[in-house]
């Protein structure tokens, strides 16, 4: 798949690694439908990018939503090539806590529907678009990027309803892959480690300094370029398909 001319579809692509994403395919000749919540800073970072992007407000968890969204982008660009799903919510709670209070069902049912059940909403919209491309040369019509975490192979204390959402993510894989296969669709997850986005905002100086030690090599954060250069190398790289990927500088929570 080439970059110049593919028209990408970003879900919490106003932010992260959404965002990082989006002005990847943008500045490198594409264009992009930014999915993300009415409140986000979506409509600024369309103008910005320009004629190119547009943005389509919608919540990932409400069904309706997320129809007319896609609808939106492929009626705006007249395809979609790729769907990068990188919505998300990360809330942290013990299933009993030191004082004994019990994980609320409704954050780990919501956990749930955000991050994996509104994935699949998203993608599987996506890829009825995608059916309609044109086959590539070697019949390719679309790729699915899905964004999981670490965190779905090796949950940390706190991360119940976290893990089981994105590991739920890493188990789809390979099903989508065979599923999806017929129509010249790839599908392929990533696994991010330690990312610099807004999940991180107000951790302090000292904090900061010891989830960079956990990495390896390099010792910084990820970026949301990294992440961005990564979607790019599944693009342009058609063998690679039905893999979990994982971008942590070889951290292990």
């Amino acid at each position: 798949m080439r970059i110049p001319g593919a028209v990408g579809l970003v879900t919490g692509g106003a932010s992260g690694l959404g965002e990082g994403t989006a002005r990847l395919i943008v500045e490198r000749g594409g264009k992009v439908g930014i999915l993300d919540l009415p409140s986000s800073q979506g409509r600024a970072l369309a103008a910005e990018l320009g004629e190119n992007a547009v943005f389509v407000p919608a919540d990932v968890s409400d069904e309706g939503q997320v129809e007319k969204a896609v609808a939106q982008v492929a009626d705006r660009f007249g395809r979609i090539d790729v769907c990068v799903n990188a919505a998300g919510i990360s809330p942290a709670a013990r299933v009993l806590s030191r004082k004994g209070e019990l994980h609320s069902l409704d954050t780990f049912r919501r956990t749930v529907e955000i991050n994996l059940v509104g994935t699949f909403d998203v993608l599987r919209h996506a890829v009825a678009a995608m059916s309609r491309n044109e086959p590539g040369v070697d019949g390719e019509r679309g790729l699915i990027v899905n964004v999981a975490s670490v965190a779905a192979l090796e949950g940390q204390a706190g991360q119940a309803a976290y893990s089981a959402s994105k590991g739920g993510i890493v188990a789809l894989t390979l099903p989508l892959a065979r599923d999806l296969a017929h129509w010249g669709i790839r599908v392929m997850t990533v696994c991010p480690g330690i990312m610099d986005t807004a999940m991180l905002a107000g951790t302090d100086a000292k904090r900061r300094a010891a989830l960079v030690d956990l990495n390896v090599f390099p010792k910084r954060l990820g970026r949301p370029a990294d992440f961005a250069q990564l979607v790019a190398s599944f693009m342009e790289n058609e063998l690679i398909n039905g893999e979990v990927v994982r971008l942590d500088a070889a951290t292990r929570l």
